[in-house]
């Protein structure tokens, strides 16, 4: 009898220390999933209501305008290269300082990449060897916008070997030109710290050089033709197309920017064309719409939550001290990207805006070299910085008093 209450005695306890167990690791795989879940179980709600924690990620971005590769900057290059071969790196390594610190960093490349092998050539038919865009990337540059009114300058070759050139470049979108209505039509689409991005690109028209019918993928056009918008049918009617690229990505990317190579030269007020264009883009919900094309700096400012960059200016070029050096000093913006998800649905919030301006230095059209104003040096290479900072400043803030400009280190 005792030997039969031993056995139901330890019965039990075995019985027990199963529960025990089971129990615990019950709780411990419970407890794993919830942290891997980053949610929490309110366990006084009879209807176990789970709510998620509030999580952000951040990018950061910095823009930079028109890469104009004149004959003289090409040449410098060589000389740089001991005359074999193109080294354009001695020029950005004040702007390489600056783009390291940012995780995306955008420009316009103004002037096709078409090789050597067509022959480098100058206005009004450009042509620009690849090592330019390799100085680029090495800068730290990673968004490419290849829509502008040079592309077509060398015909198609030039463009099939600029798409050659860009495609096999690793963690770089490109954006405006393609080699195909397939690839044109595609959904671009990288991402970063957990925020999602795309890039697209339209120019107002290509100096006169028709696209071949039925290659409009070559680059994308956006006509505009006269002064009224209202009235400018092929404009209208491209609207549709801008729609249907912006509708393809729009859903699928955290952030939305736009490159736009628009406005008249040499000015430093958008045009009609400019302002409705920025408009529809709001409407669309692009994040960011960025200029160029003018040569000289233009207004930054708001519409709704959209942040519209009017024209960068020149990252570098050859262009003249004519216009009180106008087209000698162009601008670096940049912005910080917050994603906030929570409850499973996420927004986008842009802030911290920066501006710098950026002078671009040759003396006898050579030792090209691109210098931010915030910079000590400075004065070395441009004795009246004072004056022309705070004159182009203000174009800068002209549309909005609140937008930032970085200040001299003086």
């Amino acid at each position: 009898m005792k030997r039969k209450r031993r056995k139901l005695k330890w019965g039990r306890i075995l019985i027990l220390l199963v529960v025990v167990i089971g129990v615990s690791l019950g709780t411990y795989f419970v407890i794993k999933q919830l942290s891997d879940d980053n949610t929490i179980i309110d366990n006084n709600n009879n209807n176990d209501k789970v709510e998620s924690l509030e999580k952000s990620y951040e990018v950061s971005l910095v823009m930079v305008g028109d890469n104009l590769i004149h004959s003289s900057i090409y040449k410098d290059a060589n000389k740089n290269a001991n005359y074999d071969g193109y080294d354009f790196k001695p020029m950005y390594t004040y702007i390489k300082e600056i783009v390291q610190n940012y995780d995306l960093a955008y420009y316009n490349q103004e002037t096709i990449l078409g090789g050597e092998e067509l022959g480098l050539s100058d206005y009004p038919t450009f042509n620009s060897p690849y090592e330019v865009g390799d100085a680029m990337i090495d800068a730290g540059f990673n968004l490419v916008s290849l829509a502008t009114n040079h592309t077509m300058d060398r015909g198609e070759k030039a463009i099939i070997n600029s798409c050659n050139y860009w495609k096999d470049k690793e963690g770089v979108m490109t954006a405006g030109s393609y080699c195909s209505q397939e690839d044109r039509d595609k959904a671009y689409i990288m991402e970063k710290n957990n925020i999602s991005y795309s890039l697209l690109s339209y120019t107002y028209g290509t100096n006169g050089i028709a696209v071949p019918s039925g290659k409009e993928y070559l680059v994308n056009v956006w006509p505009t033709n006269g002064n009224n918008p209202d009235n400018d049918s092929a404009y209208q009617d491209y609207k549709k197309i801008v729609k249907e690229d912006i509708d393809r990505v729009r859903d699928q990317v955290d952030v939305l920017m736009v490159a736009m190579h628009w406005g008249v030269e040499y000015t430093h007020t958008p045009t009609v064309y400019q302002k409705d264009m920025a408009q529809f883009l709001a409407d669309c919900g692009v994040d960011i719409i960025i200029g160029s094309h003018p040569h000289v700096v233009m207004p930054v400012t708001w519409i709704d939550d959209t942040l519209v960059i009017y024209s960068l200016g020149n990252l570098i070029s050859a262009q003249e001290t004519d216009l009180d050096y106008a087209k000698m000093v162009g601008l670096l913006s940049s912005v910080k990207i917050t994603k906030t998800v929570k409850d499973g649905k996420s927004s986008i919030k842009l802030s911290d805006v920066n501006n710098e301006l950026l002078f671009t230095y040759y003396s006898g059209w050579r030792n090209f070299k691109v210098v931010p104003f915030s910079s000590s040096e400075i004065g070395n290479y441009i004795a009246d910085y004072e004056r022309l900072y705070n004159k182009y400043a203000a174009v800068i803030k002209n549309m909005d008093s609140t937008i930032p400009v970085a200040a001299l280190n003086s």
